[in-house]
């Protein structure tokens, strides 16, 4: 059921902005959406349209796909909309242009406790650094990016074993929530914007494969988060056999070896930790092959049964 007549704008692209659109849009309508133009993808190379442009569609809303952000066709076709407010999740860094068209404010959600890592992926590195909260936040565009004042918070806890992919979706239903709220502070004149501490802000930059490799001078616990913060991806790599073997999940263990030494013993694959401590590999995946369980790998393996990571 609509609330009220307002305009609400609607930017993003990945799936974690989908139950967002769906909420707005169902609690108040929403004027347009605004994504990235459609990518080639797959070995066909194929136009494939983004998550947001696809929930848009079966919404029945108009979708616009600026090339330039900064264009002046772009800004003229905002302008139009008359905007009350502008919503953006996980999108592009929005210009001043764009931003100040929102009578009521423009707003981001972003997935973390701000001030603590601002930045592309803030999901990922709260699990990398051993947090034990996370959230959203939402807060207002400025011209610096994710530094804005801050309107509300949702949180949730991180449980010890949980993945980067399982704190996505636990935070997916909040920023909907959250979406919601803040569209309903901003209509009803109730936002009281905080600023952020920038002294306890913390950085979360992308995460690429190339920069995944397991460092073993690392404690066994830190190992264990860095396995846990990057799963689905881009997902922690060693070397086996000249080739990458992916690391999906690991376990702290009680065995005490040297850094970087691994050891295949009583159906475990172990290696050690800088701490003195060790983890063992439980889900595991070749180059060419399919995921599976370490259990299933050690079956069919014939090679010698310890040796050493290089720590270079």
């Amino acid at each position: 059921m609509l609330e009220n007549s307002m305009n609400i704008i609607f930017m993003g692209t990945p799936e974690f902005a989908v139950p967002s659109l769906q909420a707005i849009h169902q609690k108040f309508g929403v004027s347009a959406v605004v994504t990235v133009p459609d990518k080639p993808q797959g070995r066909g190379m194929k136009l494939t349209p983004s998550a947001v442009k696809i929930a848009a569609l079966e919404l029945g809303l108009p979708v616009l796909q600026p090339e330039l952000l900064k264009s002046e066709q772009f800004r003229n076709e905002i302008e139009a909309l008359n905007p009350d407010i502008i919503v953006v999740i996980a999108f592009r860094i929005l210009p001043a242009s764009i931003y100040t068209l929102a009578t009521l404010g423009a707003f981001n959600i972003h997935g973390s406790l701000l001030p603590k890592f601002r930045g592309a992926a803030p999901i990922n590195w709260a699990i990398i650094n051993g947090e034990k909260e996370s959230g959203v936040t939402s807060f207002l565009l400025n011209d610096k990016v994710d530094t804005g004042k801050i309107l509300r918070k949702r949180t949730c806890q991180i449980t010890e074993t949980m993945t980067a992919g399982e704190l996505y979706s636990e935070l997916m239903p909040l920023a909907a929530e959250l979406a919601v709220e803040t569209c309903i502070l901003l209509s009803e004149g109730n936002a009281v914007p905080i600023p952020q501490d920038d002294t306890i802000a913390t950085p979360a930059p992308k995460l690429f494969r190339e920069n995944c490799s397991i460092d073993w001078t690392k404690s066994a616990r830190d190992v264990k988060n860095f396995v846990r913060g990057v799963n689905p991806s881009p997902i922690a790599w060693v070397m086996w056999d000249d080739k990458r073997l992916k690391v999906y999940t690991v376990e702290v263990e009680n065995k005490t070896l040297p850094t970087g030494a691994w050891k295949i013993e009583n159906g475990k694959f172990i290696v050690g930790c800088g701490d003195g401590n060790s983890v063992s590999l439980l889900e595991i995946q070749q180059e060419g092959k399919p995921k599976m369980s370490v259990d299933i790998f050690l079956r069919g393996y014939r090679g010698v049964s310890e040796g050493f990571y290089s720590l270079n």
